[in-house]
Formats: C-alpha cells, structure tokens, sequence
C-alpha cells in the first residue's frame, strides 16, 4: 500500500503505523529527476510487498517540519521505520533489486 503524507498526519501515518507494520518513509520532491526514477520502482515494490509494509510519500516542500526533523539534506532520502524508530535508510535512486534484497534483510 503506498499513501501520501503530510506534517500533519505524519506521526499518525508513520509512526503508529510503523508499531504494527514497517512503513517505508519516501522523502521526494516535485521537482526531483531521482526522484522521477525512484517511484514508479517504489510503487512497484508497494504492490509486491503489500502484506509487508506499507511505502509513505512525503513530498518534502508540503512537510517541510517532518523534513528538517528528519534531516533531509538530499533527496530521494529513504528511511525505513519499525516501532515507531528509523531502523535504516538509504538516499539516491537506487535499482529494484538492490531495494528488494535491502528490504528482505529487513523485514
């Protein structure tokens, strides 16, 4: 499942969720070519791993407080939540498998 997220319903979408299912936090931009490559491979991965984990958008000029909690200094910024913490992350586009075998070991 992947949903849309904003400063306002980032706690209740991200960080509660994540204590019941790891929720992986995609910080993007509009205007971001990376970024432009790395969703339709996150929106892929939503659909595979649907029972798994849930994929978060955080379009990071409407979040802007989310963002600079969370340090965003470069986008795509990837960071996987579990228990309402950031268990690991990752940052630039990066191919489905690459993302997939990170994943596995994850989850």
């Amino acid at each position: 499942m992947e949903i849309n997220v904003t400063d306002e319903t980032f706690e209740q979408e991200v960080i509660e969720k994540s204590k019941t299912i790891p929720v992986l936090a995609d910080f993007w931009a509009e205007w971001c070519g990376p970024c432009k490559i790395l969703g339709p491979v996150l929106e892929k991965i939503a659909k595979e791993y649907e029972d798994k984990l849930i994929i978060a958008k955080i379009e990071t000029d409407k979040a802007p407080t989310q963002s600079a909690k969370y340090n965003i200094m470069s986008i795509p910024s990837v960071k996987l939540f579990k228990n309402g913490e950031i268990i690991d992350e990752f940052t630039g586009a990066q191919p489905e498998t690459t993302i997939k075998q990170w994943l596995d070991k994850k989850l």
